[in-house]
C-alpha cells in the first residue's frame, strides 16, 4: 500500500471514529477534548459534530489554519505533561469524548507521551465517556469500544468508560 493510501485510510478511520463516537455521546453531557491539534482538521469536524458542546485543546505549539484555531479561553498551549495535569482539578469526571492525534515520526516519543496520556485519561472522563485515539491506549485500564465496521483493527482505537 502507498503511503498515500494509507494515508487516506488513516483518515477515513478517524472520521468514522469521531462520527461513531458522537454518535454514542449524544445523550452524555460533558466537554469534549482535542488532544493535539495539528492543522484543526478534527477539530473543526468535532465543531460540525458536537455544536453544541465546549471543545478543549491540547496542543505544544499551534500550526492549524487560522479558523481552526479555538478561542484563548478553549486552549491549553504547552507541553501535555505539564497542561494536561494542570487541568485535571477543573474537568475530573466531566468529559464525554477524548480525541488523541499525537503520532509523529518519531516512535519512541510518541509511545512515551502515548503511555504518559493513557495514565491520565481515565481521571478525565465521565461514566459512558470515550476516547478515540491515533495510539493503542489499553494502558488507560479503560474497556476496548467496538470500532466502526470499516475501520480495520489497528488503524484507530475508540475505548468506552463502562
Amino acid at each position: 500500500m502507498s503511503r498515500l493510501d494509507s494515508f487516506i485510510r488513516r483518515l477515513e478511520a478517524q472520521r468514522a471514529c469521531l462520527d461513531e463516537a458522537a454518535r454514542i455521546i449524544a445523550g452524555v453531557p460533558g466537554p469534549v477534548f482535542e488532544i493535539g491539534l495539528g492543522n484543526g482538521r478534527t477539530f473543526d469536524h468535532l465543531r460540525a459534530l458536537c455544536p453544541d458542546r465546549e471543545i478543549f485543546v491540547f496542543e505544544r505549539q499551534v500550526a492549524a489554519h487560522p479558523d481552526c484555531v479555538p478561542e484563548p479561553e478553549y486552549l491549553f498551549l504547552g507541553d501535555l505533561r505539564e497542561s494536561l495535569p494542570a487541568a485535571e482539578a477543573r474537568f475530573a469526571g466531566r468529559v464525554a469524548l477524548i480525541h488523541v492525534d499525537i503520532g509523529s515520526g518519531d516512535e519512541a516519543a510518541t509511545r512515551e507521551i502515548a503511555g504518559f496520556i493513557a495514565a491520565r485519561l481515565p481521571a478525565f472522563l465521565r461514566p459512558a465517556g470515550v476516547i478515540v485515539s491515533d495510539q493503542c491506549l489499553d494502558a488507560s485500564g479503560i474497556p476496548p469500544a467496538a470500532l466502526p465496521a470499516s475501520v480495520a483493527p489497528g488503524r484507530y482505537h475508540m475505548y468506552r468508560v463502562p
